[in-house]
């Protein structure tokens, strides 16, 4: 077995080739291949083309493959997305055929005959464009290059899959002639694989955890799971044709890689689908947890099920025109990928009329109120599909009810449905479960296909888990009064029948009154805007939502929130319906249809001033702003409503550990009572999301363990008032914590204070303030080390800058805390810089530092001059063992260090005075390394030989260097031959040619 340690980057590249030709790719090495490098198409296999259309013309197959090489001009996303359509559905040709133009279509890929299609993998595959990048391994079928896998070394700690993540994009800015061709990319180091499109966030690249959808895999280093899972030839296929889309609206392109449980799940419910129609008509219901992709899995449902069906008519229902308008936009933005527009039917006539003598096609969308009183018949085919959203309201029952006074029978909702759609199959979509009572949605439906819960969607980083907190003990509310009022609501809700509304209404008002009365409205809201800038309005982007009782509150809430904070106007916004019978002052803060779609725009611009959403009924479901953390509700909500609501703070977001409900009208029972529906492992994981039982007794402990990490420091001067003192005490802190004895200390210590960071992200505002201020002392210690130890540029006037911001999120300082003592850029070379670090009272930070600096530099020779990297990375190397060994005191090292600075700095200049360019001194170094070289040549001589090395080596670079034998012993050949024109090496020093070889090699590699 491999040590993990000498596992380097070609090794596991190489394991990774193996599994492929496991699963019948064909494999070549990129240099191995004689070919065009600016042409990232494989020819060799483009030719099956021909094969796969061999039933059509040759100079068809020859118009598509050029019409695939010639996008004109266009965006990466513009490209790709054309590419998508011919590699998804052939690209229509014209072409002459005995003097007359003939149209036809050529397909790219045969879905139809899996062995037909022929499957490559390449590793090192060059591609020239603006910069020639040599991606690690390319995914060819048919000769199109559609997957680009990035690998990094799982041996090394100091490189992992986001370092991939920078490189793929950047290879898309500098080879994007690659990139039109993308399906999707993969990066992986082993422990982690992610794939992700070209459009996608590094948050957004997602794992692959199963083969065969009948488990998730959860070990460590399963990549196995991850390529055989996706690239399985016939599971392969299926992604490029039904599982890749891109959602465009006018502002961009967005390209998106179905998840393994929306792939798995939605072949399910076709299968299931297509015995349903067959059957009983009840396909079933689809539950996956909200925020976990539920829209786009029914597009990627409509359109694999549009193939197998042979064209369909799908109707969509909602319960909300809302609802109606999101998923109907979400269709819309997809079009292209579905090959038809969606169409919102605006009355029950309309919907008739849509339907009318079609025979195939259409994909419509209603409400589930328009067929209120309907009791005709739609249509009477048997291949319509109804997808309902949200399949288990209340709405939809089967049953008949009888007004006591009238004597009318009222037909349930789902009893209407099928009597105008009598011989169509049913399928429901929800993101909360079924409740165990509600036996009508399963006699509409059937039973679960697929079932995706909370627990696994975090796993898997599809969503972030959510906290609650009550604050309705900090407004002095009577609880027991709203839990009252919370059951009335919920009884006159649920019972409010024809018969019933009147008094309904009546009952409602009075509950109205008590909760608008203005001493409540003044209570919650002033405690809404302290919470939000003491302690939400730092978190991310800062956008919060508030949920009110009814539209009179929220106006209520937002005229008092703007009287509270007049500076307010662009922050905070009141989103609902308005109503003809509005009050005239309503009419500006309400607006109209464009004036919701703008502020909707806002608020998901998460550098728009607009913050804070005051909402009642829309945004609370399918509505989705992944950068929203904060959700202040003041309405009784029970069951999926309440857990839809909460879901809109559950999207994933960069540095997003979770969202945070805070309560004020008490609806902890009605959590309590809605996740007791949910699978067992989430009631486990999820049943109690409160703050004070979960997030802060898991801060305060490791709170507890940095305490005691610090045991022996004195850090009580930070709680003081004076800037200069803090900036002090953190430079301190970082001293302690850098010095040799405790490097186990110190990791522990950053991945404790981090974690101190996230839990206090979620309970800031019940942490007590001297709790806080030592958590953001950690903080601030935490960050000095991290940047100090980074591979990232050091900018000590970032550091500071940063540090101060933190601080003054935490004390409201109003200092500059300058915790390195420089605050400007520094260069290690500046005498005058090299005095600050020399003064610095913290020597083990002070060393660090330098450290740091020097150790950048020698990287910086390692890609360019071999000899200076050596010879610089060695001294580096001993001065710090004798310091590590205790050989030379903290003093003694920074003055080596100090003195090694000094010596990189008159290297740099040693090219300056011989007039040679930075790339010239690095062959002059290895040329003149050998001792007592110049009793052979003098220093003219050398810098001759230099300067027509270097020009012969420019004159006669090529690509292939890099990689092929060939190349590179015939790049040999040419440096001997010009060193020997000057006798070089003397026969004394025949070791020498080889340092010289070695720094030419170099310099090809860096070129290329």
């Amino acid at each position: 077995m491999v040590d993990i340690l000498g596992y380097d980057e070609e090794m596991y590249e190489n394991s990774l080739i193996e599994l492929f030709q496991n699963l019948g790719y064909n494999h070549f090495y990129g240099p191995d291949i004689e070919r065009d490098y600016k042409n990232p198409l494989f020819k060799w296999d483009l030719e099956n083309l021909y094969n796969i259309n061999r039933l059509l013309d040759k100079s068809a197959v020859d118009k598509a493959i050029e019409t695939i090489q010639d996008f004109g001009i266009g965006s990466l996303e513009d490209k790709n997305n054309k590419f998508t359509d011919y590699l998804q559905n052939g690209v229509n040709v014209n072409y002459w055929k005995d003097g007359k133009e003939e149209a036809t279509h050529v397909k790219l890929i045969d879905y139809d005959n899996l062995d037909s299609n022929v499957f490559t993998v390449i590793n090192q595959w060059t591609v020239e464009d603006i910069e020639t990048k040599i991606p690690d391994i390319v995914v060819f079928v048919n000769g199109l290059p559609l997957v680009v896998c990035e690998l990094k070394s799982p041996a090394r700690d100091d490189t992992d899959t986001s370092e991939a993540y920078t490189q793929l994009k950047k290879y898309m800015k500098v080879i994007p002639t690659l990139f039109n061709y993308n399906s999707f990319c993969v990066m992986s180091d082993m422990s982690i694989s992610k794939a992700g499109t070209i459009t996608a966030n590094e948050d957004r690249f997602m794992e692959w955890k199963t083969t065969d959808g009948s488990y998730e895999s959860t070990q460590w280093a399963d990549f196995t799971t991850f390529f055989e899972g996706i690239f399985e030839k016939n599971r392969f296929l299926d992604i490029l044709k039904n599982f890749i889309t891109f959602s465009n609206d006018s502002a961009k392109k967005i390209k998106i890689l179905g998840a393994y449980h929306q792939y798995f799940a939605v072949n399910k419910a076709v299968d299931s689908t297509i015995h349903a129609i067959e059957s009983d008509h009840k396909a079933g219901v689809f539950w996956h947890t909200q925020g976990s992709g539920k829209s786009l899995s029914m597009v990627f449902y409509v359109n694999k099920l549009q193939q197998k069906l042979e064209s369909p008519t799908f109707v969509v229902i909602t319960d909300r025109n809302d609802l109606d308008d999101q998923l109907f936009t979400q269709f819309s933005k997809c079009s292209d990928f579905l090959r038809q527009t969606p169409k919102q039917a605006t009355s029950m006539k309309n919907l008739k009329d849509l339907l009318k003598d079609r025979k195939a096609n259409g994909i419509f969308f209603t409400t589930m109120q328009k067929f209120d009183d309907y009791d005709e018949s739609l249509t009477d085919r048997d291949d319509v599909i109804v997808i309902s959203d949200e399949a288990h309201r209340s709405q939809y029952g089967l049953e008949e009810t009888v007004n006591p006074e009238t004597g009318e029978i009222r037909i349930g909702a789902a009893r209407r449905i099928r009597n105008a759609l009598p011989n169509a199959t049913y399928i429901g979509f929800t993101g909360t479960p079924i409740s165990r009572s509600d036996k009508s949605t399963r006699e509409v439906f059937g039973n679960y296909i697929d079932i995706y819960d909370m627990t696994q969607s975090v796993e898997d980083g599809a969503t972030v888990p959510i906290s609650y907190e009550s604050r309705i003990a900090d407004i002095k509310l009577d609880e027991s009064v709203l839990q009252l009022i919370d059951e009335k609501y919920w009884e006159l809700r649920e019972q409010a029948e024809e018969y019933n509304i009147e008094r309904s209404k009546r009952e409602l008002s009075k509950m109205e009154s008590l909760l608008g009365a203005p001493e409540i409205i003044d209570d919650i809201c002033n405690d809404i805007v302290k919470h939000y800038e003491e302690n939400r309005a730092i978190e991310l982007t800062g956008k919060a939502m508030i949920v009110a009782y009814s539209r009179a509150i929220a106006i209520k809430m937002y005229e008092k929130i703007l009287e509270l904070r007049p500076d307010w106007k662009e922050k905070v916004k009141v989103v609902m319906s308005g109503s003809n019978k509005d009050p005239e002052e309503w009419h500006d803060i309400i607006g109209d249809k464009s004036y919701k779609k703008e502020l909707e725009n806002k608020f998901k611009d998460d550098d728009d001033p607009m913050k804070i959403a005051i909402v009642v009924d829309m945004w609370l479901t399918g509505f989705d702003v992944p950068s929203l953390a904060t959700m202040y509700i003041y309405k009784p909500m029970k069951g999926h409503n309440l857990m839809q609501a909460i879901a809109r703070v559950n999207r994933v977001f960069k540095g997003k550990e979770g969202g945070l409900i805070v309560d004020y009208i008490g609806i902890a029972s009605e959590l309590k009572k809605a996740m007791s529906e949910y699978t067992e492992r989430d009631q486990k994981k999820y049943g109690d999301m409160d703050v004070d039982k979960i997030a802060y007794p898991n801060f305060l402990e490791k709170l507890e363990v940095c305490r005691d990490l610090f045991h022996g420091f004195d850090y009580s001067k930070f709680f003081g008032d004076s800037d200069l003192e803090r900036s002090k005490v953190i430079s301190a802190g970082v001293n302690f914590m850098e010095d040799l004895s405790r490097k186990e200390t110190k990791d522990l210590f950053l991945k404790e204070a981090l974690l101190l960071k996230k839990w206090l992200s979620l309970c800031r505002s019940r942490a007590e303030e001297k709790e806080r201020l030592e958590s953001a002392y950690f903080e601030a210690v935490r960050t000095v080390i991290v940047k100090v130890s980074s591979d990232n540029k050091l900018s000590f006037n970032d550091i500071n800058k940063q540090i101060t911001e933190l601080l003054n999120q935490s004390i409201k300082s109003t200092g500059v805390i300058n915790v390195i003592n420089v605050s400007d850029e520094v260069s290690l070379f500046d005498p005058e810089f090299l005095d600050k670090v020399r003064a610095m009272e913290s020597s083990n930070l002070t060393i660090s530092l330098l450290e740091k600096l020097l150790a950048d530099q020698v990287k910086g020779y390692k890609r360019t001059n071999i000899v200076k990297s050596e010879e610089f990375s060695e001294l580096l190397k001993q001065t710090m063992n004798s310091y590590i060994n205790g050989h030379i005191t903290n003093d003694e090292v920074i003055e080596e260090l100090i003195n090694i600075a000094k010596l990189l700095r008159d290297a740099q200049m040693e090219g300056e005075k011989l007039g040679l360019t930075e790339e010239e001194l690095a062959f002059y170094n290895a040329i003149a390394l050998p001792e007592n070289i110049h009793d052979f040549y003098d220093d003219e001589t050398l810098i001759k030989i230099t300067q027509e090395l270097t020009e012969s080596l420019r004159r006669n670079r090529t690509i292939d260097w890099q990689k092929k034998e060939s190349a590179r012993a015939n790049m040999r050949k040419t440096v001997k031959r010009l060193l020997k024109k000057y006798d070089y090496p003397p026969k004394e020093m025949e070791g020498a040619l080889e340092k010289v070889i070695a720094q030419c090699e170099l310099w090809v590699d860096e070129a290329a």
